[in-house]
């Protein structure tokens, strides 16, 4: 399929980097899970671009995941271990590199960012101007910030959009965004899963996948012909599952798949995985009522996107903006919805830590390759050098950890793109935690994933195996096998390897590493033990 609008020959001038929160890789028709629905449009957007089968998170929760998707870099490197961990001042971020570029990196919608106001502080450094708003907000110029998981501040444009159009003007989220009416009349809040089915208050055409993409269009559209790049960053289909009519019911119980488990995981459970299953939301999703209720919904929202994306795409062509513009598209992981026993997502298995991630190329170069699905792994910290190779910005590679994708999306690369993805979780905030009685320094898991193996390192506890090709549904702990104690030593050993070659050294480039090598003479006069 050729690209529409007659591409011209050069760099891509704008970015459109779209990001779903919670959305599960199978829920896509273009990714043809048991579980997907009908999402035309988004896959429109793999057909024009290419579809990466095998791209992983590395932390299946918010904020270092995004952290990682920002920075180019995986949580052992930019130490945003959880949600609302502030961002140590000395890391980079997409925002940083473009504006060193002289472009500006705008954000609408949620980032998870928290800056590192003590450090700053303690250290007596501030800065002004755009300089100032890089870094309180993560590198992004906000257009408008909004996180959507509580009630809105008194300065939320989202806020003023909902009072202004008759909602409750003291708690109009909660009221209305997630709350519904019960059938007794009364308020229901779209806390409560039991409450998931019920229309949200808000009509469609106000709710927040709608009212964020009216603001990227009048964005791009505003734009006009200047070049810019959008961090486009939807709430949903994230809880509070909450979906405005008609998509509250859109799918019923009977389109919803079950959940991937098995009794064995119950009965005889990783001790990691045993205290999991103890959280609230596992136990509440242990029960079919729970997922029957929430997995259509959830289904709604997807589909809601999709209808969305379709407006954005309509956009961009009759603006003639597909002919200049690269598309990611993507989610920050993704839900596990009962799987395996467990509630929410954190856990490494494939329905939190695989994502969908879809990339759209406007260069003639990728034009053989429209449409193609990429089988190599990729990962989250891929999506910023990608972004700033098709910007023709270089990319920094002594503190980026991840790689340009262009050479798959256009059928370039000679060689495999990595031989295995990794990922972290950090579970001393959680309660788990304390069900293991460990202290707050010795919550660490690891995953490494190959081609065919999944490796899961426990601090303090015996590791994990899962052989995805004959258990894709990752049923069978292969840990304990005395045949797998090779493979286990394997793992280990590349993923020892692996963290020898993170990017620590981030102040000096390889080439002023390489020029003052051996050095001291030649550039200081300095002679040291000559005889």
């Amino acid at each position: 399929m050729n690209a529409p609008n007659d591409i011209p020959p050069h760099a891509a001038r704008n970015v459109l980097f779209i990001m779903c929160d919670q959305l599960r890789t199978d829920a896509l028709s273009c990714y043809g899970g048991s579980g997907a629905l009908r999402t035309p449009n988004i896959d429109r957007l793999a057909a024009m671009g290419a579809r990466f089968e095998r791209a992983y998170v590395s932390s299946a929760v918010c904020g270092p995941s995004r952290t990682s998707y920002y920075t180019g870099r995986y949580p052992s490197s930019h130490r945003v271990t959880w949600n609302r961990v502030p961002m140590p001042a000395d890391e980079w971020s997409l925002g940083d590199y473009l504006a060193e570029a002289g472009r500006d990196c705008w954000l609408l919608g949620k980032t998870h960012f928290v800056p590192d106001r003590r450090g700053l502080a303690t250290r007596g450094l501030s800065a002004e101007g755009a300089a100032g708003e890089r870094l309180m907000e993560g590198g992004f110029k906000v257009l408008e910030r909004y996180d959507g998981h509580f009630e809105m501040e008194a300065g939320s444009g989202y806020r003023r959009y909902l009072i202004e159009h008759g909602y409750d003007r003291d708690r109009p989220w909660e009221r209305d965004v997630i709350g519904s009416t019960g059938p007794d009349g009364g308020f229901a809040t779209g806390w409560l899963l039991r409450n998931a089915g019920l229309p949200a208050r808000i009509a469609e055409r106000h709710s927040e996948t709608a009212y964020l993409t009216d603001r990227a269009i009048d964005f791009i559209q505003g734009q006009g012909e200047q070049p810019w790049v959008l961090h486009l960053s939807y709430i949903k289909p994230h809880w509070p599952y909450k979906a405005p009519a008609p998509y509250h019911d859109m799918y019923a119980a009977e389109d919803a798949v079950a959940p991937v488990r098995g009794q064995a995981e119950r009965e005889r459970p990783h001790p990691v995985h045993g205290v999991y299953q103890r959280h609230e939301e596992s136990l509440s999703f242990a029960q079919d009522e729970v997922w029957r209720a929430v997995r259509p919904v959830y289904m709604g929202l997807v589909k809601q996107i999709d209808d969305h994306i379709g407006r954005l795409l309509g956009h961009l062509e009759r603006a003639g903006r597909l002919r200049d513009t690269l598309v990611v598209f993507c989610s920050d992981h993704g839900d596990l919805q009962g799987d395996h026993w467990l509630g929410e997502k954190e856990y490494f298995f494939e329905g939190a830590v695989r994502v969908p991630l879809i990339v759209y190329d406007p260069s003639p170069a990728a034009d053989a390759r429209r449409g193609h699905a990429v089988a190599e792994i990729a990962e989250c910290v891929d999506v910023v050098p990608t972004i700033l190779d098709a910007l023709g910005v270089d990319v920094p590679a002594h503190r980026v950890e991840g790689q340009s994708l262009l050479p798959w999306v256009r059928g370039q690369a000679a060689r495999p793109s990595r031989e295995f993805a990794v990922g972290f979780l950090d579970y001393a905030y959680r309660e788990a935690r304390l069900f293991l009685d460990r202290g707050v320094t010795e919550c660490s898991g690891m995953m490494l994933v190959d081609d065919r193996y999944k490796f899961l390192r426990w601090e303090g506890f015996r590791p994990q195996l899962f052989d995805l090709r004959e258990d894709p549904g990752e049923l069978r702990d292969l840990a304990e096998e005395a045949w797998a104690a090779p493979v286990l030593r394997r793992m280990g050993e590349a993923l020892c390897d692996w963290n020898w070659r993170r990017q620590r050294r981030c102040t000096e480039t390889f080439e002023q590493v390489a020029a003052r090598t051996h050095a001291h003479e030649r550039m200081m006069n300095i002679v040291i033990g000559r005889w």
